[in-house]
């Protein structure tokens, strides 16, 4: 599955290349999807490479090659001559967002399984959250986990997959569930859900320094990312960890 940026540009780029004859620049891409710097391409286009989507021709600029699109998407018919001029960048395409985006819908809060059995709480899992690198989260509204009621307190709460090792020292591993309490604010040194630039999800500790934010890992082998306020937001707080043997 691809998430919606992904999405974006994968679609983009095909339609370019299929009205132009050659795939757009960096500048065209970074305006396209509305991002803030080329850095974002950069980051997209090496996961759809690595998701089989892409392929980039060495030796060359501007040279990316459409292998597939996604299932969801109906095949490609023949496509028109190439024409000499590139077209004007097409409106993005309707497409349902389904990332973690700052503010929940209500609603989101465990379920009790019975109205007389509060010993176990279904909570909606929402995919992989990095804990390396930054990646979206992925929402996935059919996925549930159950959970016991014990960990849970007030408030609204979810579960994510961890991806990665950049956590460990905190003894949060690859593969582990963590339950998490929503909120938009945390205190000094929590583990935190981070929304960095409005696009990608990770679970870092929160470090405030003066103006800055920083993201810090559990694992002397990834570095500490700093952030100006602005560009990340807390999504929730983590309150416990499920663990599969």
């Amino acid at each position: 599955m691809l998430t919606r940026k992904q999405h974006e540009l994968l679609m983009f780029i095909d339609r370019h290349l299929r009205a132009t004859g050659f795939s757009p620049s960096f500048e065209e891409m970074k305006e396209a999807l509305r991002l803030k710097s080329k850095s974002g391409i950069h980051r997209l286009i090496t996961a759809l490479e690595e998701r089989g989507f892409l392929k980039r021709r060495a030796h060359r600029a501007r040279a990316l090659e459409v292998l597939r699109l996604p299932e969801n998407v109906s095949p490609r018919r023949a496509d028109p001559a190439p024409v000499a001029t590139p077209a004007a960048p097409p409106a993005a395409p309707a497409f349902t967002p389904n990332v973690i985006r700052g503010n929940f819908a209500p609603g989101l809060a465990g379920v009790q399984k019975t109205a007389n059995d509060a010993t176990a709480v279904s909570l909606p899992l929402y995919g992989r959250i990095a804990a390396g690198m930054p990646i979206e989260a992925l929402r996935d509204s059919t996925a549930m986990v159950e959970v016991p009621a014990a960990l849970l307190a007030g408030g609204e709460h979810y579960a994510l997959e961890v991806a990665g090792d950049s956590m460990m020292e905190a003894g949060i591993l690859d593969g582990d569930t963590v339950i998490i309490r929503r909120g938009d604010t945390a205190e000094n040194g929590s583990i935190v859900v981070a929304l960095v630039d409005e696009a990608e999800v990770t679970l870092k500790r929160l470090r405030r320094r003066g103006n800055s934010v920083a993201l810090e890992p559990a694992n002397r082998a990834y570095e500490t990312r700093i952030f100006g306020p602005d560009r990340v937001r807390v999504q929730g707080r983590l309150i416990g960890l499920l663990r599969k043997y």
